[in-house]
């Protein structure tokens, strides 16, 4: 690992999915090669970035158990790009398991090399009843939770992952926070409905709690027929100011890590010692 930039600027972005791969990556690409060119070193893309409205998971899952289309093309488009991405979420089965076994919500992680450095497996699947045309959401139909919280360290600092309804475990961060997250990276596919009055609150409170960045990449398509997302991609601040978001459709936000200004909030407010979980009993 290169020494990590005390200052560096990363990249949240959003997008209006559908069934077409192509125009998925197309769109994908269009906003990566735009971060590049702001000096980015680190950018995140929302949950099913290439494969949103897919049925066929498992068959897609299969194709990117080892280096499929989305896979190669995260791959590609960091070194091309010489930057580090937060690749949304993939379905990808794990050939390790039972054919039988669901595939995982997976995250991976690319350095500017375009090699695979981490995989977050979703954790927290989002099975709900939301009033929308949906109505009913069962992510565990189609996927299997993951088990592992991942913090890696990159040249901007220490970075723990969370996808969408993760966002809903305030103890998911507060485990990334002990284990020295400094930023933490959030794709999401946040229901219009959900969205509209949590998706920021959510956010923010997540980076006043643990004192951290927090870059939230949602999908962006209030007004879709089949699947409408909030969209509302946003960059937060350690003390919970918002840098700098989006609303509604596709685009891209940047804004400046500062891990100086961190460290300095961290230590005025050192919430880390002040934690007295044993007058906790059940």
């Amino acid at each position: 690992m290169k020494d990590i930039n005390i200052q560096s600027k990363v990249a949240s972005v959003q997008m209006t999915g559908g069934v077409n791969l192509q125009a998925n990556l197309d769109q994908a690409k269009s906003f990566i090669k735009i971060a590049a060119k702001k000096g980015v070193k680190l950018l995140v893309l929302p949950e099913n970035f290439a494969y949103f409205g897919q049925r066929e998971i498992k068959n897609i899952a299969i194709k990117e158990e080892s280096a499929g289309p989305a896979r190669k093309f995260l791959s590609e488009q960091a070194s091309e790009n010489k930057i580090w991405i937060v690749g949304g979420t993939i379905p990808v089965i794990n050939s390790q398991v039972s054919n039988r076994q669901n595939p995982s919500s997976s995250c991976f992680v690319v350095d500017d090399s375009g090699f695979e450095v981490a995989c977050y497996k979703k954790i927290h699947l989002f099975d709900a009843t939301v009033d929308d045309c949906v109505g009913s959401y069962r992510e565990s139909s189609d996927y299997s939770s993951g088990e592992q919280p991942i913090i890696i360290d990159t040249p901007i600092g220490r970075l723990g992952l969370a996808v969408c309804y993760d966002l809903r475990f305030p103890e998911l961060f507060r485990y990334l926070f002990d284990h020295g997250a400094e930023i933490v990276a959030v794709p999401a596919a946040f229901t219009s409905q959900t969205g509209k009055s949590h998706w920021a609150p959510l956010l923010r409170a997540r980076a006043i709690e643990n004192l951290m960045y927090v870059i939230g990449s949602n999908m962006g398509d209030r007004y879709h027929k089949n699947r409408p997302t909030w969209g509302g991609s946003a960059i937060i601040d350690p003390w919970g100011n918002i840098m700098n978001e989006l609303e509604d459709g596709p685009g891209i936000i940047t804004a400046n890590i500062d891990l100086g200004y961190l460290k300095s909030l961290r230590s005025k407010i050192p919430v880390h010692n002040h934690r007295r979980f044993s007058i906790l009993k059940p």
